[in-house]
């Protein structure tokens, strides 16, 4: 286990590294940052020199390397416009969206998991053909639209939840559940689906194992035989997809975040794309893919506690 730890934490190095490499050039060539930070009425003068305080005006592969010696001290710049550090940004606007997420996966797994054990149990009845019409809808509708539509009927004109807003649990955790409540089901609408389908799928084929009907044959109630025997068997791709699934929620937060007015990881990226401010684009690329590595290693070592026959 620890050779497989060690092993990932240095693959991650030239994957940090390729990521690095395509943001670092695909923002240069998007623009110039000078043009922007000088206003619609500078002359070419004033942008001149704003390109050279930034340190634009040297090749292309010199200001790679000089960032890539930045991140090597953990410096992941400064912002263009706020002045500040993009760490101390990031430490700002953190728990929001880690909020956020954490609230998103416990309520996907928990409504997720049981509906496709269902759907499962009752394949080819009305209960797998409601699963199935929740999961075609949770892929189709677009996040935006799902909050918006929430936010209409349950904050506007129902006045059941707030608008919008962050209140942190841990200053008013009432608050922060009337507040988190509707992103949290915005953001979990699509996931709830992947995990729904894919639990569907893996307990449907466990299902015609031996041991299932060894254990049925056996007298033990079925939700016994469904949630013990069948899902435990199942566990493995249910995990992988919920790892995977992270990336659905990064993207999800920039959306669900700039909806609901939450002040987040996602709400400065919008404001740093808007403003072409590339050192929080760039520090917040590296720090979300660096979140995803960690995340898919956590799964790899879920992997050997859901099902003892894997070892690495």
């Amino acid at each position: 286990m620890l050779r497989l730890i060690a092993t990932r934490v240095l693959s991650t190095i030239p994957v940090m590294g390729v990521v690095a490499l395509i943001v670092f050039f695909m923002l240069r060539l998007s623009g110039d940052p000078a043009a922007i930070l000088a206003g619609d009425t500078a002359s070419s003068e004033q942008v001149e020199k704003i390109r050279v305080s930034l340190g634009l005006t040297k090749p292309l592969y010199e200001q790679f390397f000089g960032w890539v010696v930045q991140l090597l001290r953990f410096d992941l710049g400064t912002s263009l416009f706020t002045g500040l550090p993009v760490t101390t940004l990031i430490a700002q606007r953190i728990e929001p969206t880690a909020m956020l997420a954490l609230t998103t996966i416990i309520f996907s797994v928990c409504v997720a998991v049981p509906m496709g054990v269902l759907a499962a149990w009752k394949s080819g009845g009305w209960i797998d053909r409601l699963v199935m019409v929740i999961c075609v809808l949770g892929f189709s509708v677009p996040v935006f639209v799902m909050g918006y539509f929430l936010i209409f009927n349950f904050a506007i004109t129902l006045r059941w939840f707030p608008v919008q807003g962050y209140t942190s649990p841990f200053v008013d955790f009432g608050r922060f559940l009337t507040q988190i409540t509707l992103p949290t089901i915005t953001l979990s609408f699509i996931y709830v689906a992947l995990i729904a389908r894919i639990t569907r799928a893996s307990v449907i084929e466990v299902l015609g194992e031996d041991y299932i009907r060894t254990a049925r044959a056996k007298g033990q109630i079925e939700a016994k035989v469904l949630f013990r025997h069948a899902l435990k068997n199942a566990a493995v791709p249910i995990v992988t997809v919920i790892g995977l699934g992270v990336a659905l929620l990064i993207g999800g937060v920039v959306v669900t975040e700039s909806v609901y007015n939450i002040p987040g990881l996602g709400r400065l990226v919008v404001d740093a794309i808007t403003r072409r401010d590339y050192p929080i684009i760039q520090g917040l690329i590296l720090f979300f893919a660096l979140i995803y590595i960690v995340l898919n290693l956590i799964i790899d070592i879920i992997y050997t506690l859901v099902d003892p026959r894997i070892r690495y």
